[in-house]
Parts: C-alpha cells; sequence; structure tokens
C-alpha cells in the first residue's frame, strides 16, 4: 500500500497467479478458498494496476465494510505489521458500529491504494488455522447475518483496532485473528461463521486487555517504587 498505510508484504506469489497473463479471475479461482476467491473478486473488477480503498468502497457497496476490514487485517497475521492498519480498521468499525450501511472514507484515506500484485500475496497469508475454518465457510442465514449483529461487528471490530494499535506482546495476533474469521463470515454471508469469529474476537480482546493492563499495572508500581 501507499501513503500513510504503506508497508511490504513479503510473501510469496500463489502458483499461477500472474496478473500480467491473467488480468480476470478465472472460474477455477472462483472455485478457491473463500479469501482467494475474495481477493480474485476483487483483482476482476478494476483493472488498474493499483486498487484504492475508495474504489474497493464504492463497488462492493454493502459487503464493502467486512471486504475492507478483511482485507486490511490479513497482514495483521504478520509480525510487526498490526499497528499499521489499526487506524482505518477503527474507523471503519466505528461506522459500521453506528449503523451505517457503507463506509464513508475520509479522502485521505480512500486515496490509499494496493497494488493488484500485494491483493494476491495476501491470500498466502492465511495461517493454518484460517485456511481449517475457510473450509466450512458457506453462505448461512441467522442472528449473525442481521443488522444488530452488524452493528455488535462494528463495535467488536473498533476495539479489535484499538488492541492493534496499542503496543504490547503477543496482543495483536489474537484479536485480529478474530475479527478476520468474523470480516470473513460477514463478507460470505455466514452466520455461523460470523458468531466463532464474534466469539475469539471476545477473547483475543480479553487477553490483549489483560496483557495490556499488567504491563500498566507493573509500570506504575515501578514509578512507585522508584519514587
Amino acid at each position: 500500500m501507499d501513503g500513510n498505510i504503506e508497508a511490504p508484504i513479503a510473501m510469496a506469489r500463489p502458483q499461477g497467479c500472474d496478473m500480467a497473463t491473467s488480468p480476470h479471475p478465472s472460474a477455477e479461482e472462483h472455485a478457491g478458498a473463500p479469501i482467494s476467491r475474495i481477493v480474485a473478486e476483487v483483482v476482476g473488477r478494476f483493472p488498474g494496476e493499483r486498487i484504492s480503498l475508495g474504489e474497493m468502497a464504492e463497488a462492493f457497496g454493502d459487503r464493502a465494510f467486512g471486504l475492507l476490514i478483511l482485507l486490511l487485517l490479513l497482514p495483521s497475521l504478520l509480525p510487526g505489521m498490526a499497528s499499521v492498519f489499526g487506524t482505518p480498521v477503527l474507523l471503519l468499525g466505528i461506522q459500521m458500529g453506528l449503523g451505517r450501511q457503507v463506509p464513508k472514507l475520509p479522502r485521505i484515506l480512500a486515496r490509499q491504494s494496493v497494488r493488484r500484485e500485494d491483493l494476491l500475496r495476501l491470500t498466502t497469508s492465511s495461517s493454518k488455522w484460517l485456511a481449517r475454518v475457510e473450509r466450512y465457510v458457506k453462505p448461512r442465514p441467522g442472528f449473525f447475518t442481521t443488522p444488530l449483529s452488524d452493528r455488535i461487528f462494528g463495535w467488536l471490530t473498533a476495539y479489535a483496532a484499538l488492541m492493534l494499535i496499542l503496543p504490547g506482546p503477543g496482543t495483536n495476533g489474537p484479536p485480529a485473528f478474530g475479527n478476520i474469521v468474523m470480516a470473513l463470515g460477514l463478507v460470505e454471508h455466514d452466520s455461523r461463521v460470523t458468531g466463532w469469529g464474534m466469539a475469539l474476537t471476545v477473547a483475543g480482546c480479553a487477553f490483549a486487555t489483560f496483557v495490556l493492563g499488567a504491563i500498566c499495572w507493573m509500570g506504575v508500581a515501578a514509578l512507585g517504587f522508584i519514587v
């Protein structure tokens, strides 16, 4: 990405994914795992070398929240990358929690763009656990596909984003993983997977909050000892 959220994505390119020779997703690509299929759909919609977040928000309508959150958080599974994407995810989560149907990105954020090549590389950032979750994702209506659940999703995403922004040992991965599962369920309209993701996000945020709270307590205790 460029601008304020630029970060290198050092991952192997998926075999056979060369956009110079395959500008549009094939039927085989669409039949793959959900994340690969979602990325192929995004790449297929935009012919340019770079794709802006604003373009994605406009093109995908009510799916844009889950799609943008998913694509922004996938690099968070890599060490040291989570805090880079915390602020835009926080903004998207707050908007969703307030009941917006489609994201409204500030101009400075809407102009940020992703290289098509980097989007394709994101498909290889999935952890083994996330790959297992993908096997069970399919459209399933239920409570976690309702407008009320969307608001809960938004506030949980905002809380997880705060955990990504705040520094702490081992506090980024658990909230990010839960939020990715949650976003995957939202994009695929899968109530069951969204529910799993919410539970994982709550657990991950609780862990991160405990660790950060313990660090603050030890810092205050150490300061009091010195003084």
